[in-house]
């Protein structure tokens, strides 16, 4: 995956690698010891059962693994969504 500000993601919609809205981009998490990205903070998309998502207030919590793709949008993996809400 290239380099890209955490700036730029302001505001990114993240979608499901099935093409269905997940929610917008709010903010990341770093494991303080080890400096590695272990999720995203994401305020889920009205539609969205988040019954099964690890939630921080308003938000849903996707792990880092999940991403597939930062472009347009930020596309994650639905297997990984799954195991993760199954988890």
């Amino acid at each position: 995956m290239e380099k890209i500000s955490a700036q730029k993601l302001d505001d990114k919609k993240v979608v499901d690698s099935e093409g269905s809205e997940v929610g917008v981009y709010q903010n990341i998490v770093a494991d303080a010891g080890t400096g590695m990205l272990t999720g995203l903070v994401v305020k889920p998309a009205a539609e969205l059962n988040t019954s099964g998502f690890r939630k921080e207030d308003d938000y849903i919590l996707i792990p880092f693994d999940a991403v597939k793709a930062i472009k347009d949008v930020i596309v994650v993996d639905s297997e990984k969504i799954r195991a993760h809400v199954r988890a």
